[in-house]
């Protein structure tokens, strides 16, 4: 009996102990990788890692000084009969009709207030609740004090309602008895659908070969060791084998001494926990990569997506608009006083497009979703024109370079989150891209010095013709009447005036042809500053509208990968 017990210590593997803190670590790494990806993956792929956060929540706020241990096995196992042997007295009903056990019951050793909560929450009855308290043997089960023992259901019942039952607390309890007999133990049920799910639960798991009265003294260890060969095949290797029989104490006492060393560690739960999570986050380990992913989207691809919506919006046909208007303006500026009124004639290029004036300060009307969050100014439509059918196609594919690229190293749902979140807002898009078309300043508000200097040359040489006009229209008149002439001063052979006239034309026609090379290279200057300045404001609204929503996702794939790393590692 003593080498019995000694080899149960050991089984259970007392060295090993689970460390709280580490767990709780894990246990807030999966609750930030389920804020990292939520809204980016299915829901059905989260389902278990939530049910895993709220259940462990709530088992480490209950009483850890309790060890919550489940009898579990098939019809006739004879679980309701080792349940009793174990509590010596008939808790459990044991009967010929199956199946017998119907509901879980429990047994609690010690006070059964400490335990109510617990067994509230595991989902027991309280008419199926006992108390293992006697006088007469209190010593006897003071090693089993804080043990709750269930009798489940048997997982092979006929009825629905009991297998339901059966896997429900399999998720809850801290640790798990198979119970089995010598006829049916390698029953494919058993180590397909239970025993090999629970190969991350070994620290927590126990397999009895119960009814071992029933073989000889030869068939005993054959069956046992064959038990263990099927036991190691569901990866359950260093799992206790042990044999039972509920006809005697002795017969029970290797389980008893399993269950006291489990009472004895307070072990059970913690390990059951970490169990769970391992379960967790290997079945969320396809949905990060172990490598390292692109934390950005590369610039040759922003940029053409930049080019792409630049010419969606119409920036080509602005930029000429602003040359065109430039150059009408400085004309109008820098001509010849004469000629001005009928350059004023012609339209000016951007008043066409509605684009003549400033932009006016932004009216701050708060908007959620605006322009990077920006207070949206209301802006009147320009008269751009609309894009056409090769430009929306360039938008298009584009957008979905950004996608594809930024997918690129990622795992399937998150390629998937990639390119959803890269068309989240296209519909926002064009009044986007409008918006920032019609708001940027295009520089034109202002009246440069050299026209001003320009000008006031125009306007000297042009008041210096029209007094010379004057002056000979003057002497022409005083002929006219009969007067004496007027002795005009001469310049050389010709008179002050008629230089005056002619100097002044001269002078200003001149003047406005030396000035068109500088009015050509201001305007496309004019033309480049406009387009670089309505590229900044478009590559804002492709970054507010399509690589921010991209980058989001590979913020959020990046913390779900730190954090799934954080709870993979049982110690550190």
């Amino acid at each position: 009996m003593t080498d019995i017990l000694g080899r149960v210590r050991d089984a259970i593997r007392p060295d090993q102990r689970a460390d709280p803190d580490r767990l709780v670590e894990r246990l807030h790494a999966v609750n930030r990788f389920l804020g990292a990806v939520d809204g980016h993956l299915p829901d059905e792929r989260l389902v278990a890692a939530h049910t895993l956060i709220e259940r462990a929540g709530t088992r480490l706020a209950l009483s850890l000084n309790h060890t919550v241990v489940a009898l579990a096995g098939a019809t006739g196992s004879g679980k309701s009969s080792l349940f009793n042997s174990l509590a010596r007295f008939e808790m459990s009903p044991v009967g010929v009709r199956r199946p017998t056990t119907g509901v879980t019951h429990a047994c609690v050793w010690g006070p059964l207030d400490d335990a109510t909560r617990l067994l509230d929450w595991v989902g027991v009855l309280p008419r199926h609740r006992f108390v293992r308290e006697s006088a007469l043997d209190g010593a006897d089960e003071a090693a089993l004090h804080g043990l709750v023992l269930l009798d489940l259901p048997d997982f092979d019942s006929v009825e629905w309602s009991h297998r339901s039952e059966v896997d429900r607390l399999l998720g809850l309890v801290d640790l798990v008895v198979w119970v089995v007999d010598p006829q049916k133990y390698a029953d494919k049920v058993l180590h397909r659908s239970y025993l090999r799910e629970f190969h991350r639960h070994r620290d927590v798991t126990v397999v009895v070969l119960n009814q071992a009265d029933r073989l000889g003294p030869d068939e005993l260890p054959r069956v046992l060791a064959d038990l263990r060969r099927l036991v190691d095949a569901d990866q359950l290797d260093g799992v206790p084998v042990l044999a039972t029989s509920a006809l005697t104490d002795a017969g029970t006492a290797p389980l008893r001494a399993a269950l006291e060393q489990a009472v004895a560690q307070r072990q059970a739960a913690l390990r059951r926990l970490s169990g769970d999570v391992d379960t967790v986050v290997d079945g969320l380990g396809d949905l990060v990569d172990s490598g390292r992913a692109d934390d950005d989207v590369d610039r040759p691809t922003i940029r053409r997506l930049i080019d792409a919506l630049a010419g969606a919006a119409g920036v080509p046909a602005v930029a000429e608009a602003t040359e065109q208007a430039y150059r009408h303006r400085a004309v109008a500026a820098t001509g010849w006083p004469l000629a001005r009124g009928l350059r004023r004639l012609r339209p000016d290029p951007l008043r066409r497009l509605h684009l003549a004036e400033a932009p006016a300060e932004p009216e701050r009307v708060p908007e959620p979703g605006g322009l990077l969050g920006l207070d949206r100014p209301p802006v009147a439509a320009t008269s751009v024109p609309e894009p056409t059918a090769a430009q929306r196609s360039a938008v298009g594919l584009a957008v979905r370079a950004v996608a594809d690229r930024a997918a690129a190293t990622l795992p399937g749902p998150w390629s998937a989150a990639v390119t959803a979140a890269s068309r989240s807002r296209l519909a926002d898009l064009p009044d986007a891209l409008d918006r920032a078309v019609a708001t940027t300043d295009l520089g034109m508000d202002r009246r440069p010095v050299w026209w001003r200097l320009v000008n006031a040359v125009q306007w000297l040489v042009t008041v210096a013709a029209a007094i010379g006009l004057g002056w000979l229209l003057f002497g022409y008149a005083v002929r006219a009447l009969g007067l004496p002439e007027l002795d005009y001063p001469m310049v050389g052979a010709v008179p002050l005036p008629t230089v005056a006239l002619l100097g002044g034309l001269l002078c200003g026609a001149l003047l406005s042809l030396l000035v068109k090379p500088v009015i050509r290279w201001a305007a496309r200057r004019a033309r480049w500053r406009a387009e670089g300045r309505m590229h900044d404001a478009v590559a804002e609204a492709a970054r507010g509208y399509v690589v921010t929503p991209v980058r989001e996702v590979l913020r959020a794939y990046a913390e779900a990968r730190s954090a799934l790393a954080v709870a993979s590692a049982r110690r550190r």
